[in-house]
């Protein structure tokens, strides 16, 4: 309790510290209260621009509150574009922990020392971030791997911030004008399940593993094998990439890889992951992906991290290949329909004003090179169209949308001139064509082929079971009828009993009557 309490007092020293306090004041519900709030700390200089500060703030505060704030910037639906863009910067620059503790760790979670495990164990990290690690090793098989090591105590520490930030967004929520829109209880929770989910690393490992097994034989992506034997919840295992980072452009083209068609490869990667697949990596920074020079794998992608991963059911995949063909083909009346269709836009809204207002974010975009557009910009009109027609920003979406942003600056390292749209276009009429065309209706049919093969033998049996019981008179269920004849003969003595008292209260009332005015004459 006392540790928390302190932790509390370093959020609240930080947070005046970098006017966190001045960020909420123009949100405030009760203006009395944010100016004397304005006027009693008055000493500091909160010159820097909102975003700035915020961000400062954050990295102070530590590892999980950085996090949160590289959360808050994917949620561009929610938050201030100029607060989102900065806190974009946000980094985990985080000091590796102790080679000890990372053996602890390994120790406890594989039963194991690593002397005993590996042939050799590097015990100094090749890289560190909030939630883990990552070590070199080689097994003693002689292949080389990866270990990555989750940071000690990371639960406890998660699971008292994140308390304290419910805290903070309860408090939010009941003086903040704009929280009904910006939903701080909800961002607290989302982040809730995104960073215990972290702390998983066998999840990470599922991700991984599914994502090989999506590209298995593609000459595009190349994704580490997981070695299932050495993994567990705090220690993961995987095979060991050798690669270019994709930030490293001049490497790369000392190397003669190909920048443009490593840039529409990229786009190729994306869509396939979307819309063959509807799983996708939702963390296609730069530092999560690397190039391979290797003579038998020249130029393929190497993905890294998978802790992020964003999912679409066909529902989902169906809505946005519509939406992106309708934009490729400038068809927004389309658009506008299959939001409104879709449930995502209110039924009453105007399909003409909202494909106005679409017609008004895209049209601009169109027939233009990479370089002298900004999907930044593309996805502050959208969103700022969105809350004008109260359409409903999909959970499922968001991660979507940060990696379209990922791509983008991805893309703009390349080749600054790719044209988006036309990769795209090709490849989105092409899978559209196999998932509602003939060649969609045979691939549907041969899913379906062992249901059917189970069937079809039962056919005559079936058949002829049915019209036997439609030629065959109503059996009557004996039991049931005398039941139901029971029940009503109670019901009957129960309304002749309430019919007699009737007539003897009615018949006693006519009596009454009759004496009143019989004694009246006499």
């Amino acid at each position: 309790m006392v540790l928390k309490f302190l932790r509390l007092l370093k959020i609240l020293r930080v947070a005046v510290k970098y006017g966190l306090d001045e960020i909420a004041i123009s949100g405030l519900k009760v203006p009395r209260t944010a100016k004397l709030i304005d006027n009693v700390i008055f000493w500091r200089d909160i010159s820097a621009p909102r975003g700035v500060r915020l961000r400062m703030a954050l990295e102070e505060l530590g590892p999980i509150f950085v996090k949160f704030g590289q959360v808050l910037s994917t949620r561009r639906d929610l938050m201030p574009f100029d607060i989102a863009d900065e806190l974009t910067h946000l980094q985990d620059r985080v000091p590796p922990f102790s080679s000890e503790l990372a053996i602890a760790q390994i120790t406890r979670s594989l039963r194991a020392h690593p002397d005993e495990l590996f042939a050799s164990f590097d015990r100094t990290p090749v890289a560190s971030a909030s939630i883990a690690q990552v070590h070199f090793a080689v097994l003693k098989d002689g292949k080389e791997v990866a270990v990555k090591v989750l940071r000690p105590g990371m639960k406890k520490s998660i699971d008292e911030d994140v308390a304290l930030m419910h805290i903070a967004a309860e408090w939010i929520g009941r003086i903040w004008a704009d929280s009904k829109r910006l939903k701080p209880k909800e961002v607290v929770a989302e982040f809730d399940k995104y960073l215990h989910d972290e702390l998983d690393l066998m999840r990470e490992a599922a991700n991984a593993s599914q994502l090989r097994r999506n590209f298995a034989g593609s000459n595009l992506l190349m994704v580490p094998e997981m070695y299932w034997d050495y993994c567990a919840s705090s220690v993961i295992v995987m095979e060991r990439m050798h690669g270019i980072p994709v930030s490293q452009i001049d490497r790369l083209a000392a190397e003669g890889v190909d920048l443009k068609k490593l840039s529409s490869d990229g786009v190729e990667i994306f869509f396939t992951q979307v819309f063959r697949d509807g799983f996708f990596h939702a963390d296609m920074h730069p530092g999560n992906i690397l190039v391979s020079v290797a003579p038998e794998t020249f130029g393929r992608y190497i993905a890294l991290d998978f802790g992020i991963v964003g999912t679409l059911n066909d529902f989902d995949k169906d809505y946005l290949s519509q939406n992106f063909l309708a934009f490729f083909r400038r068809d927004y009346k389309r658009v506008a329909e299959a939001h409104i269709e879709s449930g995502w836009a209110p039924r009453e809204t105007r399909v003409d004003e909202l494909e106005s207002a679409v017609r008004a974010c895209c049209e601009p975009i169109f027939d233009r090179p990479l370089k002298d557009i900004s999907f930044g910009q593309i996805l502050l009109r959208l969103f700022q169209t969105s809350r004008r027609f109260n359409v409903e920003v999909q959970p499922q979406l968001v991660l979507l949308q940060k990696t379209l942003l990922n791509i983008e600056g991805l893309g703009r390292q390349l080749d600054p001139d790719l044209d988006l749209w036309k990769t795209a276009k090709p490849y989105l009429e092409r899978w559209m064509g196999e998932q509602v065309g003939v060649r969609g209706m045979v691939e549907r049919l041969k899913a379906e082929a062992p249901r059917y093969t189970h069937i079809i033998p039962q056919l005559p049996r079936l058949v002829h079971r049915a019209l036997l019981q439609a030629a065959e008179p109503a059996t009557i269920n004996h039991d049931l009828l005398k039941i139901l004849v029971i029940e009503q003969q109670r019901t009957n003595r129960l309304i002749s009993v309430a019919l007699a008292c009737g007539a003897l209260v009615v018949s006693g009332a006519v009596a009454l009557l009759a004496y009143g005015r019989w004694s009246h004459l006499i």
